[in-house]
């Protein structure tokens, strides 16, 4: 759905698309007993594409369905370029939506479909067209616009319908989990045309998605958010790099956690090799230390005190599972080119590559 007002209340379908600023101020919203927002406080600079990140429940899909209006806040306030929209018609609401499910009228063929929105708002027959056809081109399908909903892939589908969400210009485009329903190829293929619409326009963006490796590649910054909550929303690297919670370490990529303990020197000794850790660090303390699997290096040794259990080939990388000793079981990625010694039975010896990514305390 998409919508352009003027201040006379006309639709203003030669606007310009640009992007917003939006904020969302102390979101609550809860279903029953379900708090699906607990305070959200979140910040969407214009022209930015931002990926609302988390496993189900989290309340991604509630920001996302607040901000198009379909939704209303027990409290808070929802802004677009300082204006409090929070109680404004979804139908007033100056933004584009993509769907999960595509939502093309199936009696409507593609360009008809585009234009849709076009039609209700009373731009002239010619003016429709002109704007389908643009459109089209723009999604590459500049030659689908005779073709019904069953006469297109799923791909072609969603290209379809979000050419529809962009044909009034809005300021605000928002997308729930539009690539969940395709195959792996064309999902990896349509998220880097979104992508690159996406900074051509200019257009500010939501995404909501579930798949990590989406939300890495295609936005500016990732907002993680869990059991209503914001745990962190950081550009991608940084969230990887430098989770801030353990929640944010453990959810994103994949993590080892291995006891260690602090020596009170701003080191971490782990199965006696001792590591760097930022800031004050008490002595003798029990901690886990959170450690991406790329960040182990393995050495076939015959002398090593590590054992493989595993070898997995994902392409470049090997995933090596490893019992250490003490019981300790470690995930490592190692080059695809380096793991002919380590298969299933092999010793080996496993060591740190970089500082740890986090330190917790050690669950009691």
């Amino acid at each position: 759905m998409s919508t352009t007002l003027t201040e006379a209340g006309k639709p203003a379908e030669s606007a310009a698309t640009g992007g917003a600023r939006v904020e969302f101020r102390g979101l609550r919203r809860a279903f029953g007993p379900t708090t699906a927002l607990d305070g959200l406080d979140l910040t969407v600079e214009p022209g930015e594409l931002l990926a609302l990140l988390g496993p189900s429940g989290c309340g991604k899909t509630t920001a996302l369905r607040v901000l198009a209006g379909f939704e209303h806040p027990d409290s808070g306030d929802v802004l677009v370029d300082g204006e409090d929209i929070t109680r404004v018609p979804a139908n007033r609401r100056d933004a584009g939506m993509v769907f999960q499910s595509y939502s093309l009228f199936p009696h409507l063929n593609a360009r008809e479909n585009v234009a849709f929105g076009l039609r209700v708002r009373g731009v002239p027959a010619a003016r429709r067209r002109e704007r389908a056809a643009e459109l089209l081109d723009l999604v590459g399908l500049p030659d689908h616009g005779a073709r019904y909903p069953h006469q297109m892939s799923g791909g072609q589908q969603q290209r379809v319908a979000l050419a529809r969400a962009l044909a009034l210009r809005p300021r605000v485009l928002l997308l729930d989990e539009p690539l969940s329903a395709l195959d792996a190829k064309v999902r990896a293929n349509l998220r880097e045309e979104i992508r690159r619409l996406q900074l051509s326009l200019g257009i500010t963006t939501v995404f909501v998605t579930h798949d990590q490796e989406e939300a890495l590649s295609m936005a500016d910054r990732v907002a993680v958010l869990n059991a209503g909550k914001l745990e962190q929303c950081a550009a991608p690297a940084e969230l990887y790099e430098r989770p801030a919670t353990p929640f944010v370490a453990e959810f994103v990529g994949t993590m080892n956690r291995l006891p260690g303990r602090l020596t009170g020197d701003g080191r971490v000794e782990i199965a006696g090799t001792r590591l760097p850790v930022d800031g004050p660090v008490p002595s003798g303390s029990d901690v886990e230390v959170l450690v991406r699997p790329e960040n182990l290096t393995v050495t076939a040794d015959e002398e090593g005190d590590a054992t493989v259990t595993s070898a997995s080939f994902f392409g470049a990388v090997t995933r090596l599972h490893l019992d250490l000793p003490g019981g300790t079981r470690v995930k490592a990625d190692v080059p695809s080119r380096d793991a002919g010694g380590l298969t299933p039975g092999a010793r080996a010896t496993v060591a740190m590559a970089e500082r740890p990514v986090l330190v917790v305390a050690r669950a009691a």
